[in-house]
């Protein structure tokens, strides 16, 4: 399928990107998911580089985009704040790594925008080692009826508006995935999910710890 007018869609919300990176919305949920990125990080859908400022210093970024005005936003945070980074003008779902490049990879407020999530996902689980992490912010279908059902009538104008879908079961894809969860968070009526993962090579997954 055709993405160049998604692309142009996010763009043109590349400001407001911006404006929400440096007003530091969501902070408190990007600190805690952000504390232990190890080594080499594979960012995809970078966005404006809101996750810049809560980065370790000492990791190497690979920042991955499939907007130019989005990778413009983040290479100017990156300097802001002292990141070491190489950027990817590209679409993730067309992109291909080595196995076990990264020892982190880092997607946050990306699995409602690709045509392919679970694809996604399961190219995480090829691309992080073995020993590495796979952290998630991922927003999606709310717990709560009422809001649930609003989500699912309202999800193709958010799409024709913002390239976003409303209705994807985040937790439900992540499950399905070959991702192994070793700690989730749920927020704001279970809309909002915060999944420290890791990889499965030829493991068994071990249980959840939900808070």
């Amino acid at each position: 399928m055709e993405r160049t007018p998604l692309i142009r869609k996010f763009d043109k919300q590349a400001p407001h990107y911006e404006k929400r990176r440096k007003e530091q919305t969501q902070k408190v949920w990007r600190e805690t998911l952000l504390r232990s990125p190890q080594g080499h990080v594979l960012e995809v859908a970078v966005g404006a580089g809101a996750n810049f400022p809560y980065y370790p210093k000492h990791v190497e970024v690979t920042a991955v985009d499939f907007s130019p005005e989005m990778i413009r936003k983040a290479k100017e945070a990156a300097h802001e704040n002292g990141i070491q980074a190489k950027f990817m003008t590209s679409d993730i779902e067309r992109l291909s790594f080595p196995e076990n490049s990264f020892d982190t990879i880092i997607s946050t407020l990306s699995l409602c925008g690709y045509q392919n999530p679970s694809a996604v996902l399961n190219q995480f689980n090829q691309w992080c080692k073995e020993d590495g992490a796979i952290l998630l912010m991922e927003h999606g279908l709310s717990s709560h009826p009422l809001l649930s059902r609003l989500q699912r009538i309202l999800d193709s104008l958010a799409v024709r508006v913002v390239g976003c879908h409303q209705n994807r079961d985040i937790m439900q894809l992540i499950h399905a995935s070959k991702l192994i969860i070793e700690k989730q968070e749920s927020h704001r009526l279970g809309m909002v999910h915060l999944v420290w993962a890791r990889p499965q090579k030829g493991m068994n997954s071990i249980p959840i710890l939900e808070i």
